[in-house]
């Protein structure tokens, strides 16, 4: 399929950015060039332009199969999310990879990383080629982390040799914490060798007395909870940039939330050590523990809400580079599990469909002469430095690249209705208006998600 796209204003970080048109043909972008009228598109072979001159590669736009009017738009490579939770095996009944696909894709999403936490979970290779057979026939690119120890138990290594050789992209425990030292290091010496990455949930339980909520005076006066400490998270994120810093392993820390967790981790950065790298997720930067209180189990997730300080901290981070990754921590739950009292309910919350727009509503801000600036930065982290981390072939539109792209309108406004394309509602945006909204979702060179209002 040949499809162009012209009008657009490109933001490609690790590519190139400003006002170009672009071809895509048989999954590829075949060319990209500075944008011109579109009357020239129609010209044949041979004809020369209004300008007099004929270009070389001319002929490359003749006749495409679908032409996107990217006017006012910001073309931008696939949205890459490197944590997502697609309950598959086991848990099939919140989501499983086929309804997950569809919910990234209409999030803007070409590529994401499963987690390991599955029932059972991917701690062999059997499991993990079942994931990946399975992502292969959706339309979007499915990756999988496997675990770093069997069962999650956190006591023995899992044949991380044999994973990276079947297609793990990376290693992590996310739900579970990994309380041995010696099991951390040795983990971490491994992925080194193997090239690949690991990903840590950081919350040491000893300091958690109700998961899903932060302690303090506020969520214990609101809720009548104890909730979980920050030191909880930022003890755990020390010991883990030390051993990192000491193996030169590739860490990332997972979901960060605490103002300290940040400054242990721009510490470690400042002295050369970047291999430590950081995620956040759009809820964490947005929303603070009042959230939690008004909105109960909807809020609910771990490591949960904090403070305002807190997500100014987190914020400034993504802006400063300190954190390198916008990842979801997409976590489906049915009606019913989140429809229970506070400290029964699971925790997690939905995310790919309303990362970009909460994103954009929170980072977006700003004068109107800096905004490609920001737009470039939220794209290095929403897409080129995930797969940079990752490993994988995405994150910039290039000649002759894989055409995975998304359109988006960074200035329509829409609201977050309960109508998800995930099986699950458990979203703490529903209700509220966001500026900035997909338009088109491009992957493989095939439009496989268009707004209604394109229809």
């Amino acid at each position: 399929m040949r499809i162009m796209i012209f009008g657009g204003t490109v933001v490609n970080p690790a590519g190139k950015s400003g006002q170009y048109d672009i071809l895509i043909d048989d999954g590829k972008v075949v060319a990209m060039e500075p944008a011109t009228d579109k009357r020239s598109f129609d010209q044949k072979p041979g004809q020369k332009n209004s300008s007099g001159a004929k270009t070389s590669s001319e002929w490359l736009w003749l006749s495409p199969d679908e032409v996107i009017d990217a006017s006012g738009m910001i073309v931008a490579p696939g949205l890459v999310d490197a944590h997502v939770h697609f309950r598959d095996p086991g848990q099939t009944h919140k989501e499983d990879i086929f309804t997950g696909a569809e919910a990234a894709k209409t999030g803007g999403y070409t590529s994401v990383v499963m987690m390991a936490n599955t029932a059972p979970p991917i701690d062999n290779v059997e499991i993990l080629k079942y994931v990946l057979d399975r992502g292969a026939q959706t339309d979007i690119n499915i990756y999988a982390c496997a675990n770093v120890t069997l069962g999650m138990k956190g006591e023995e290594l899992t044949d991380m040799v044999a994973l990276v050789e079947a297609g793990a992209v990376g290693f992590t425990d996310d739900g579970k914490p990994i309380k041995d030292v010696e099991i951390v290091k040795a983990a971490m010496q491994k992925a080194k060798e193997l090239g690949v990455p690991i990903s840590f949930h950081e919350e040491d339980p000893q300091y958690i007395q109700t998961p899903g909520f932060n302690a303090s005076k506020v969520v214990s006066v609101g809720l009548g909870l104890e909730g979980a400490e920050a030191k909880a998270e930022y003890s755990m994120i020390s010991r883990d940039a030390k051993l990192a810093a000491e193996t030169g392993a590739s860490i990332v820390i997972q979901h960060i939330s605490t103002a300290e967790g940040v400054e242990i981790v721009r510490h470690y950065r400042k002295l050369g050590h970047n291999n430590i790298h950081a995620e956040a997720t759009p809820h964490h930067f947005t929303l603070t523990e009042y959230d939690a209180i008004e909105k109960g189990t909807l809020a609910k997730m771990n490591p949960p809400l904090r403070t305002k300080a807190d997500c100014q901290r987190i914020q400034e981070g993504i802006m400063s580079g300190c954190i390198e990754l916008i990842s979801t921590d997409h976590a489906p739950h049915a009606i019913e599990e989140k429809n229970q009292e506070l400290a029964k309910a699971p925790s997690g919350v939905i995310g790919l469909e309303t990362a970009l727009g909460v994103t954009l509503n929170q980072l977006d801000t700003g004068p109107k002469s800096r905004r490609l600036n920001r737009l470039a930065n939220i794209i290095e982290h929403m897409s080129v430095n995930p797969a940079k981390i990752y490993g994988l072939d995405a994150g910039v539109i290039r000649d002759g690249g894989k055409a995975d792209i998304v359109i988006f309108d960074p200035d329509e406004p829409w609201v977050v209705d309960d109508r998800f394309a995930s099986k699950a509602k458990n979203s703490p945006f529903i209700g509220e208006t966001m500026i900035g909204k997909v338009k088109y979702t491009i992957c493989d060179g095939t439009i496989i998600y268009r707004d209604k209002c394109n229809c």
